[in-house]
């Protein structure tokens, strides 16, 4: 698996759990301080975040490291 494809599958992930706690990308990119396009690119896999980045989406979304990594 590349790391492209990694980087894909955790915006997937990351999709999936805003989603679920009924969030829209601005509301969450605000949570954890980020730009909202910038948000929407890491969600699409289209950037790969600093590990910075990740946790204050987690932090964010208040979840585990584990419940958005694929590994």
């Amino acid at each position: 698996m590349s790391t492209d494809d990694t980087t894909k599958r955790i915006g997937k992930k990351l999709l999936e759990i805003r989603r679920a706690k009924d969030l829209t990308q601005a509301e969450l990119a605000k949570k954890a301080g980020m730009n909202g396009n910038y948000y929407a690119k890491i969600e699409r896999g289209e950037v790969k975040p600093a590990p910075e980045a990740y946790e204050k989406i987690a932090k964010a979304l208040k979840v585990t490291a584990a419940d958005i990594f694929p590994f």
